[in-house]
């Protein structure tokens, strides 16, 4: 999705746009604030690359967060995983192991390169508790919620 069509979904849902909400709203204008400073931090990673997009799983137990995807043919030196705040990203490369020429060619459907997915985490979570395994080609990366704050009541005082 571009900067354009996000705004354009800002703009049309804050004006009362078709099946608007201020949820959506107010997710739509987190993911825009949040995916232009992801984009800053790691221009360097793709400034002469193309980059593919991961594919993702995200769901929740009871006590965490847990992002599953398929990532095969890379080498666990070549993944980097970051949490800044809500966002969560993986990057890496998948490298070619064999050269084929072009002309060689009967099927070319594997991604080859640099990739990377940057994921708004649904709930607050325990950053420095997060863990990844990388397993038979499957990376899961499991990250602690955080765990609900006790309610406070607060006593008003007069003047």
């Amino acid at each position: 999705m571009t900067q354009a069509d996000l705004d354009k979904l800002v703009n049309n849902h804050s004006s009362g746009g078709a099946g608007g909400s201020d949820f959506f709203s107010s997710l739509i204008q987190k993911i825009h604030k949040k995916g232009a400073a992801a984009e800053q931090s790691n221009l360097a990673w793709h400034q002469d690359h193309e980059e593919g997009q991961l594919a993702v799983d995200v769901a929740q137990t009871a006590k965490a967060i847990v992002i599953t995807s398929t990532i095969a043919g890379v080498k666990p030196e070549n993944l980097f995983i970051n949490i800044n705040n809500d966002l969560l990203t993986i990057r890496g490369r998948r490298e070619r192991e064999v050269e084929v020429k072009e002309e060689d060619y009967f099927y070319k459907e594997c991604y080859w390169g640099a990739f990377s997915r940057t994921i708004v985490l649904p709930v607050d979570v325990l950053t420095d508790e997060a863990e990844a395994t990388f397993k038979n080609g499957v990376l899961t990366v499991t990250i602690p919620k955080e765990t609900s704050r006790k309610e406070v009541k607060i006593k008003v005082l007069a003047d």
